[in-house]
């Protein structure tokens, strides 16, 4: 074995002592001996093999603190002695939020959020769904208010600029870095942009096809995700581009019969004009606007229906915070809604690592 190492150890450093072989190695022949050096090398390399150095088998799993319930409770009462563990609620929240970690494989994704019905918290869940994917991902995410008429998306954050998406068209020529753009737009505490529409009615309907396809082309360098707020109408310049350049939409629906069968009829009317996979791969929102829901609508029968046209229906349930009409913030919703818009948002991540 001293063979092995001998060229490993230094001038003047006094080899091993031999150990006394046994009367029946000594009557070994030669050859056993070099098999038995062989075979002793042969180890060596395997338990280097084995002793990777790596996070996994050198750390110990931490642990997670429960964070709510009587778990974490019996967890700070104890401090931290008692380990409950965490509950099915908190595994599953956890592993929603790893979905919306996904990376983009396209380096740019395109949502947009879309409603014929006025009314029906389309403008909210653009906000709060761009808020949930800003606070957890890395990236940068942007909504873009698309509206033809004067949008409201700006007022669901504080107002940092008084620009608008005008003004970004205007100026696109001096664009070069992220600090650029960052002029034109509004930023919530989640990180999420808001890019504003036009203030003037007037100015606003002359939003056209190709300053949509413009504004993306501008905004698709700096951000990763774009989210886009439309009008309620389908038949305007803006929204033949809006939906030619759109990955997934969002249709947002009210639990009524008369929104149902708006958001069903807008459904038939992209399947008819030649968008039949963003019908496939729709994810449609039953947004409670309401405090409660006295239409009498089966509301498993509602998500249903959407659940066998469309990819994945998500509910999101009335919200005292997201009623106000004001700044959206994602820490004053009630918990149950802040779960809602994390699923939505990892049922759209879920596409995000699909190889265009």
């Amino acid at each position: 074995m001293w063979g092995v190492y001998e060229g490993l150890v230094p001038a003047g450093f006094p080899g091993p002592v031999p150990a006394q072989a046994p009367p029946e190695a000594a009557a070994a022949g030669e050859g056993d001996a070099e098999g038995a050096v062989e075979a002793d090398a042969g180890v060596c390399e395997s338990s280097v093999a084995l002793t990777v150095l790596d996070a996994e088998t050198l750390f110990r799993p931490a642990h997670r603190a429960p964070s709510g319930g009587w778990r974490k409770a019996v967890h700070n009462a104890t401090f931290g002695l008692v380990r409950p563990g965490e509950s099915a609620v908190e595994v599953e929240r956890r592993e929603r939020v790893a979905v919306v970690k996904t990376p983009l494989s396209g380096g740019h994704h395109r949502i947009a959020v879309l409603s014929l019905k006025g009314g029906v918290g389309k403008t909210t869940t653009t906000a709060a769904l761009g808020a949930t994917l800003a606070s957890l991902r890395g990236d940068r995410v942007i909504a873009v208010d698309a509206n033809p008429d004067r949008g409201t998306l700006a007022d669901k954050v504080r107002s940092e600029t008084a620009t608008s998406i005008r003004d970004l068209l205007n100026d696109r020529a001096r664009i070069y870095r992220y600090a650029d753009i960052r002029a034109f737009t509004s930023q919530a505490p989640s990180r999420l942009e808001i890019l504003a529409s036009d203030l003037d009615p007037a100015v606003s309907e002359a939003f056209s096809d190709a300053d949509y396809r413009e504004v993306c082309r501008l905004i698709e360098r700096f951000y990763s995700i774009a989210l886009t707020d439309c009008g309620t109408g389908l038949l305007h310049s803006a929204m033949r581009a809006v939906l030619a350049l759109a990955d997934q939409i969002v249709l947002v629906s009210p639990p009524s019969l008369d929104g149902a069968r708006s958001a069903s009829a807008t459904l038939d009317w992209l399947r008819a004009h030649g968008h039949a996979a963003l019908v496939r791969d729709a994810v449609v929102v039953l947004s409670m606007v309401r405090r409660d829901n006295r239409s009498g609508v089966d509301l498993d029968r509602l998500q249903q229906h959407f659940a066998e046209r469309c990819r994945a229906v998500v509910r999101v349930p009335f919200d005292p915070h997201l009623e106000q009409g004001g700044e959206v913030d994602l820490r004053a919703l009630r918990p149950a809604t802040r779960d809602a818009y994390t699923e939505l948002a990892a049922v759209l991540a879920e596409a995000f690592a699909r190889t265009r």
